[in-house]
């Protein structure tokens, strides 16, 4: 009974779902016969309708892509959903969406992207992503921090390891495949396939600061057609392992707070400015951009060579770590309620893909248009996808066989070495904890720099 009632409000989510689409493709439908613009409709003034034109296109887009995204991801099949990487999918469909030409009609208009230096679509790349990552890592960083630092002393050398193995087999197949390939493909094309195969923002700025002018154009396109199966890959593996070795997910959480040996703390002590804990949580995250503002060259040649910085991803993390770790500063209070945590991690994680997945559709739109061709696009899918699940095939048996990690440790620690912040999202819904993000946390930084220095030196030195 119970079970059909759970049906039964499935569908009529996916009715209200679809609805609501048919309500708008009618009102656009409505919109585009009327010579008025959006701004007479609702009654806004002249001087004002650039203003409401951007910021309505803008959160109707972001809004539109999380009541689908939810709802494509919740459909699930034998136990398997792709959750939040929904919304990372149907936002890379408007992406796409969004680069064909609508300039004819009155609403679709401000939804097109090419050729429109200042449309407010363009926020979603920039702004809206980097502000829902900063939440995401902000909130991993205090929900593991208070045990992370006991747990990396005692793994540290297995969490290096298994980060520095993910990163190199992915590094060795995108050789492979940069000496069995045109050569006017070159280490560039590779390099952004690579950077895409492991999500990796900062890999793909180290791989573009290292290449010619001339060249950035093929590292853009290979993390573009490389990225959507980065994310997706990573989502679905650390689902379905566990069902393929049909794992007791209740003993394995067991073995998983045994191992992070969690910390009990008593809070009433401290002051607190408010109860939520934004306070500490906007400290922390000042901390943190400024730490990942600090620039290292790696080169003679100063700032103007490369340069090595933790960038937003890492400072954050660290810091956030570092502040959830310590719990207070005197007698004042830094905790961030469970529930803030949370609620802040899901919004940020979503955020995070609504502005990667609609940058990943238009880009890619844009660049294989630019390539000219389909052999280079094709070989890249096949490239990227290999250099997604080859580094996680190998990091589990390693783990598993060699490190002898309990599953949940191993999987926490692969989506720290794969850079995939939203496969942890999925990870945490799977395992019903967030004790995984210790794991992950604990790995990532090696992996952060590992994959900037290969995507630099296989440009350098091939």
């Amino acid at each position: 009974m119970e079970n059909q009632n759970k049906k039964s409000l499935k569908w009529l989510w996916i009715a209200i779902g679809i609805a609501v689409v048919v309500a708008l493709g009618v009102w656009c439908a409505v919109m585009a016969r009327k010579e008025n613009g959006l701004e007479n409709v609702f009654g806004i003034k002249d001087n004002d309708a650039t203003k409401f034109r951007s910021g309505f296109v803008l959160f109707t887009i972001i809004f539109i892509i999380l009541a689908l995204g939810y709802l494509f991801g919740g459909i699930n099949i034998k136990g398997v959903s792709l959750g939040t990487a929904g919304v990372f999918l149907i936002a890379i469909l408007l992406g796409w969406l969004c680069t064909l030409d609508f300039t004819n009609v009155p609403v679709l208009k401000y939804f097109h992207m090419e050729g429109t230096a200042d449309s407010p679509v363009k926020t979603l790349k920039g702004p809206i992503q980097n502000i829902g990552l900063i939440l995401f890592v902000g909130a991993v960083g205090f929900i593991a921090g208070p045990n992370f630092f006991k747990n990396l002393a005692k793994n540290f050398k297995t969490y290096i390891l298994l980060g520095a193995a993910i990163i190199l087999t992915g590094t060795l197949v995108a050789v492979i495949f940069t000496l069995a390939t045109p050569k006017d493909w070159g280490a560039e094309y590779w390099s952004g396939i690579l950077s895409g195969a492991l999500t990796s923002t900062p890999g793909f700025s180290a791989a573009k600061e290292a290449a010619s002018a001339a060249k950035e154009p093929l590292i853009t396109l290979g993390h573009a057609v490389a990225y959507p199966f980065g994310v997706v890959g990573v989502v679905l593996f650390v689902q379905l392992l566990p069902k393929f070795l049909k794992a007791d997910m209740s003993k394995e959480r067991e073995h998983l707070k045994l191992g992070n040996q969690e910390e009990k703390r008593d809070y009433s002590k401290f002051f607190k400015c408010e109860d939520f804990g934004f306070l500490p949580f906007a400290l922390a995250i000042v901390a943190g951009l400024l730490l990942g503002s600090i620039t290292i060259p790696l080169t003679g040649k100063g700032y103007d060579g490369a340069c090595f910085s933790l960038g937003t991803t890492g400072g954050v993390l660290i810091m956030c770590l570092i502040f959830g770790h310590f719990g207070h500063i005197g007698k004042l209070s830094l905790e961030v309620k469970e529930g803030t945590l949370k609620v802040l991690r899901e919004f940020g994680l979503a955020l995070f893909l609504i502005g990667a997945g609609f940058e990943g559709g238009v880009s890619l739109v844009q660049e294989i248009k630019a390539a000219g061709g389909a052999a280079i696009v094709v070989w890249g899918f096949v490239g990227g996808a290999i250099m997604t699940i080859f580094p996680m095939v190998v990091g589990f048996f390693l783990g598993k066989y060699a490190l002898k990690l309990p599953l949940l440790n191993n999987l926490g620690s692969i989506t720290g070495g794969m850079t995939s912040t939203p496969a942890l999202g999925t990870l945490i819904s799977t395992a019903k904890t967030d004790d995984v993000a210790s794991a992950y946390a604990s790995t990532y930084p090696i992996a952060l720099i590992l994959i900037v220095l290969a995507s630099q030196l296989m440009i350098t030195l091939m």
